[in-house]
C-alpha cells in the first residue's frame, strides 16, 4: 500500500509539473505571438508564463512533506487562469474577446483542465496519513483513547 502510495505521487508531481510548465509554455508562446500588445492582458499572459514556471519547478523540487501545499497552490493557480479563459471566451475580460477558434485556445483548455484534476489530486494524495500504531493498553479503547474509569467491586444495580 504504502509503495503505491509512493509511485501515485510521484506518477502526480511528474504530471502535474509537465502540464503546469505546459500551461507557462502556451501563455508566453502566445505572449510572443502578438498578445504582449494588448493592455493588461499581455502583462498578464507574460505573469502567467513566469509563475507557472516557478510552480511546476516547485512542484519538483519541494519536499515531500509540503508538496501539498504546492499541488494545493499550483491547482487554484490553475483554475484561476481556466477561469478567465472561460470569462473571456464568454463574456470578455479586460477589454479582450478570446474566440474557441483561436490558436491554442482548445488545446489549453485541455492542458488547463487535466492539470487541475493532477494537481487536486496530488494535494489529496499528499496529506499526511494518520496511522493509529498505538497498541491496545488496559483502560483505553479502540480510537486509543481512555474509556471511563469503572469502580470495581461495587454494582450499580
Amino acid at each position: 500500500m504504502a509503495t503505491e502510495r509512493v509511485v501515485a505521487t510521484i506518477a502526480l508531481r511528474l504530471a502535474g509539473a509537465g502540464l503546469t510548465a505546459a500551461m507557462a509554455a502556451i501563455h508566453l508562446a502566445l505572449w510572443d505571438d502578438g498578445y504582449r500588445d494588448l493592455a493588461t492582458i499581455g502583462v498578464l499572459f507574460l505573469l502567467n508564463g513566469i509563475v507557472g514556471g516557478l510552480l511546476a519547478l516547485a512542484l519538483l523540487a519541494t519536499p515531500t512533506r509540503y508538496v501539498g501545499v504546492a499541488a494545493a497552490l499550483g491547482a487554484l493557480f490553475t483554475a484561476g487562469t481556466l477561469a478567465a479563459l472561460i470569462i473571456s471566451l464568454t463574456s470578455g475580460l479586460f477589454g479582450f474577446h478570446e474566440s474557441l477558434d483561436a490558436e491554442l485556445v482548445r488545446g489549453t483548455i485541455v492542458v488547463e483542465s487535466a492539470g487541475i484534476i493532477a494537481l487536486a489530486a496530488l494535494a489529496l494524495l499528499a496529506r499526511p496519513v494518520q496511522v493509529a500504531k498505538q497498541a491496545h493498553r488496559p483502560g483505553t479503547g479502540p480510537s486509543g483513547r481512555r474509556e471511563p474509569a469503572r469502580r470495581r467491586g461495587r454494582s450499580t444495580e
